[in-house]
């Protein structure tokens, strides 16, 4: 079967967009929120909103972070290859604050899980928000439920969402593959 794009490179921008006037319309001059992408592909998410709010909303006092979640996954010691762990960069307090929790695709939820104890050794958040371009419903494992979502997706386990960015050399597009695909 041939892969199945779900989002194409307009309907990626329009979504993104919607995404941002969520984030203004929620957290008005974000002077007590962060946005914290999840290693690797939250990451490049979380700094396409955050370019996207400082353009539409150039004021706004916002702060922008990268988390890596490598050694507090349940699975990273299950591995033959030896882990190599991202980058961490969070240069601002969180305690206290709210937190918009960024990652690419939503699946079982285990790498959410893992991403609130990562958080933990920044400080204690006043709150914790999930942001996803793509939430694959029926499949969670752990009960999180993002509060801002750019597409829900009805897949079965043997599916894969992929989501190509620019910085892949390709248009910003979401891609549905089935284990049959080439």
């Amino acid at each position: 079967m041939k892969p199945k794009v779900l989002l194409d490179k307009k309907l990626f921008e329009l979504i993104i967009n919607r995404l941002c006037y969520e984030l203004i319309e929620n957290h008005d001059d974000f002077r007590n929120t962060v946005i914290i992408g999840i290693q690797p592909r939250g990451v490049v998410l979380a700094e396409l909103i955050y370019r996207r709010l400082k353009k539409i909303a150039p004021k706004i006092a916002l702060q922008y972070g990268a988390l890596d979640i490598t050694f507090f996954r349940d699975d990273f010691r299950r591995r033959e290859d030896p882990v190599l762990a991202n980058t961490t960069k969070i240069d601002f307090l969180i305690e206290g604050k709210r937190v918009i929790l960024v990652d690419d695709v939503l699946f079982t939820g285990r790498t959410i899980r893992s991403a609130f104890d990562a958080l933990l050794a920044f400080g204690r958040p006043d709150a914790i928000e999930l942001l996803v371009l793509i939430e694959r419903r029926f499949s969670l494992q752990v009960p999180v439920n993002p509060k801002y979502v750019g597409k829900s997706v009805d897949s079965i386990a043997s599916q894969r969402v992929l989501v190509k960015w620019k910085i892949d050399g390709e248009p910003d597009k979401v891609i549905l593959h089935t284990s049959t695909d080439e």
